[in-house]
């Protein structure tokens, strides 16, 4: 057998695994996965299933998640998304329903029992979330099976932004927050992941798998020769140029995401003995 496949994004463990990786993974067993959908604001995405552990990723209202076993309140299974694997409360899935119509455009904004702005939320989206609209009546879009959002906020599929370094812009002073993937928290890479899934653009969730397959490579060397939109690689570490010398990431030197001169942050970085190793360019000039 082959090298197996890596974890993260394939779902086996030596006692379960997709049917689809029969004969490519060994496990004791193999099922089908039952598709369902994320039914809050964002969900921890986890290693194991253990409320006391780190994230490894985050799931957003309205994504499509497999689930392939449930067990002691827990939903080890794979989004649909980017592919990522991991374990969700139970209590955050539920049905598929309609297909989405609309991915939430805002930074963030708040789900209502009504149509009404002046009744307590029921829960707070982050951008990329998805929703399905049913109509749109004075101002609010009425969501499939319940709720309501303010339908300003709200962009029709495949409807996309065309300028990911001003999305990832809009997220200067989000709290930085490991494993994170909404606009309540986010890492490095999900800033990346998140600017680009606005732009309909798909994008691996880990730094290390941006490196090897987002874009084309640039000489790591020539930093001074680096263009808007040109993602800059450390070890464990990614950030967005975004032009006249300056760059957009978020980061735990400032807990936060923020836009700051490049030189500075390069040489504060090398300074923890990192040095750049890579440069991607994802659009040709």
């Amino acid at each position: 057998m082959s090298e197996a496949p890596d974890p993260r994004r394939h779902p086996w463990r030596s006692d379960l695994a997709a049917a689809s990786l029969r004969g490519k993974v060994p496990s004791a067993r193999y099922v089908e996965g039952r598709e369902m959908r994320v039914v809050c604001g964002q969900s921890p995405l986890r290693a194991a299933p253990d409320p006391g552990g780190s994230f490894t990723s985050e799931a957003l209202f309205g994504e499509t998640f497999t689930v392939f076993e449930e067990r002691e309140g827990w939903a080890w299974g794979q989004l649909a998304s980017d592919g990522y694997v991991g374990y969700l409360a139970a209590s955050a899935l539920g049905a598929p329903g309609l297909a989405p119509t609309h991915r939430v455009g805002a930074l963030r904004s708040y789900l209502y029992p009504g149509p009404d702005i002046k009744v307590p939320p029921l829960d707070l989206l982050s951008m990329n979330s998805l929703v399905a609209v049913e109509a749109v009546e004075g101002g609010f879009a009425r969501l499939a099976g319940s709720g309501y959002m303010t339908a300003r906020h709200l962009c029709a599929l495949p409807q996309a932004e065309n300028d990911f370094v001003a999305i990832a812009e809009r997220f200067v002073g989000t709290p930085y927050l490991w494993g994170g993937r909404s606009s309540l928290g986010l890492d490095c890479s999900a800033l990346v992941q998140m600017a680009l899934a606005a732009c309909a653009i798909a994008c691996p969730r880990d730094s290390d798998m941006q490196q090897n397959e987002l874009g084309e490579p640039v000489d790591p060397g020539r930093l001074d020769e680096v263009a808007r939109g040109d993602l800059i690689f450390w070890r464990g570490h990614v950030a967005i140029a975004a032009g006249a010398g300056m760059l957009v990431h978020a980061n735990a030197h400032h807990m936060m995401v923020v836009r700051e001169p490049q030189d500075a942050a390069v040489a504060r970085i090398a300074a923890a003995g990192l040095e750049v190793r890579a440069i991607r360019r994802l659009f040709r000039s």
